[in-house]
């Protein structure tokens, strides 16, 4: 999927939330991957240092079939671009902007979501062929940071924060008024060992919380 087409398919769709399932397993693969699409997540991503991520991400791109895109965080190699390939994973996220894991991931094809702090690395991954870009920690990347960052950047470059953000449609709405296009949910919504239904629970929160946030959003712009 190139940059274009996951554009389209990013801004097309109704949660344009990343789930980050650090630390799932395998057993609990299949369970948490279907509580969250029940509750609109349709982008699912497994850190590679979770226990046996390319198991897990090979059972969860089976549960979600055509339903979503499953992928792997924290890829810091070809190597390991190529694996996550291999078992079915369609997204290549980041916490840095390594150009060769970026071409790496656009030459097979992939999602590829480095994660940048700087205007110059976003430069510098957009030119490698990122398809959006990742701010990085977003407890360092405030909303007005986000805004600045995106009055030089390419128009339409999608930009999501991760990091520190919760459930909390205040915080969204500021993000989404500089810019900002969807996020990534760490621990906020996912955290080893959490029951279906504390997922469940938190999920919907945090669904609730986006769509606060979008019709504030777009209530601004029409008033």
């Amino acid at each position: 999927m190139n940059a274009l087409n996951f554009s389209t398919r990013w801004q097309q769709c109704r949660l344009p939330l990343i789930a980050i399932l650090r630390g799932v397993t395998p057993a609990e693969a299949e369970g948490v991957a279907r509580t969250l699409l029940e509750c609109g997540f349709t982008w699912l991503e497994v850190p590679l240092n979770s226990p046996q991520p390319l198991e897990s991400i090979a059972i969860m791109a089976k549960t979600v079939g055509d339903n979503g895109f499953v992928g792997a965080g924290t890829v810091l190699s070809e190597r390991q671009v190529h694996q996550v390939a291999e078992a079915g994973g369609q997204l290549i996220i980041s916490p840095n902007p390594d150009l060769s894991v970026i071409r790496a991931t656009c030459a097979l094809g992939l999602v590829s979501l480095p994660g940048v702090a700087t205007p110059g690395e976003a430069f510098a991954a957009l030119n490698a062929g990122a398809s959006a870009l990742k701010l990085f920690p977003a407890e360092m990347i405030t909303p007005a940071i986000t805004k600045a960052m995106l009055v030089v950047l390419p128009e339409k470059t999608l930009c999501l924060p991760v990091g520190g953000i919760s459930a909390d449609a205040a915080q969204m709405h500021r993000y989404l008024q500089s810019g900002a296009r969807g996020f990534g949910l760490g621990g906020g919504l996912y955290q080893p060992g959490i029951s279906l239904t504390a997922l469940r629970e938190r999920a919907l929160a945090y669904q609730g919380a986006w769509h606060q946030a979008h019709e504030a959003l777009l209530s601004r712009k029409t008033a």
